[in-house]
Order: C-alpha cells, then structure tokens, then sequence
C-alpha cells in the first residue's frame, strides 16, 4: 500500500465528517470541574468543562477543541454519548481506545460506537495522543469533580 493509499484510508470522508461535527463544543461556566490536555507531538488540546450529578453522572459537558482532523473525529465520537456517563464508563472507553491504537485491540463499545473508523490510525504514533485527549480530560475532570464533592 501506498504513503498516499495510506493517508486517504487515515482521513477518510468519515473522520472528516466527525471533525466537522464535535458535539457539546465550547465551555461552561461554573463548571464543576475543567481539565485541559495537550499532545505534545502535535500540539493538540482539548479543554473539558463538566459537572457531575448526585450518581455521579455527567450532568452538563462542553469540549473546546483544537486538534488535528483525528482528535476532532475522537472528540466527537465521545461528544456523542458523554452525557450521563460515568467515571467508570468513560475509563472503560480511554482505556479500549488506548488497547485500539497500541495494542491492535477491540474499538470501545456501545455507548462509544464507532470508533473503529480511526484504526487506520494504529500505524501512526504520533496521532495516538491526539486521538486521546476527550477521553483522558472527561476521566480526569471527572476524578477532579468527585474529589472537590467530597472535600
């Protein structure tokens, strides 16, 4: 297969499709909780505003995001289901995402279909964190809301 073959599969109409339609974009105010990360390969970040409810669940949620065409497609993926979730659900997903890319492992399940459309990005190191980056601020900003509750 080709460098070229290869980028196409990378950023197909699917993942640009995503990038153009990330759920929940913006910020909250007085959120509960807010979290931002960056990949520091790329220079991708994602900030995430949320507030939990009495279980635990994701109450109100908002991703600003700044990334390439893949982190936007994994932001969005997440944006669509990230509402109600929980710190173990949302962990559950960062973690099958994570196996995907490094391992070769199974795409994350349902509440978090569909990320199966950015397993061609297995061979490309370098996009992995961007990939990440919803997942892994939702579950810490959501540790950081838990443990502001509790204090």
């Amino acid at each position: 297969m080709s460098a070229n073959s290869d980028l196409i599969d990378l950023y197909s109409q699917k993942i640009l499709g995503l990038a153009a339609d990330i759920p929940h974009r913006g910020r909250l105010e007085g959120a509960q909780a807010t979290v931002k990360k960056r990949a520091p390969l790329c220079g991708s970040t994602v900030t995430v505003d949320l507030d939990l409810d009495a279980d635990g669940r994701i109450a109100r949620f908002a991703q600003d995001v700044k990334a390439c065409a893949l982190g936007q497609a994994s932001a969005a993926l997440f944006g669509r289901n990230a509402i109600g979730r929980t710190r173990p659900e949302v962990e559950a997903a960062r973690d099958a995402l994570r196996a995907m890319l490094k391992e070769g492992g199974d795409p994350p399940g349902d509440p978090f279909d569909g990320y199966e459309v950015l397993a061609p990005a297995r061979d490309y190191k370098n996009r992995h964190a961007s990939i990440m980056l919803a997942l892994e601020a939702t579950a810490e900003a959501m540790a950081e809301a838990e443990r502001a509750a509790c204090a």
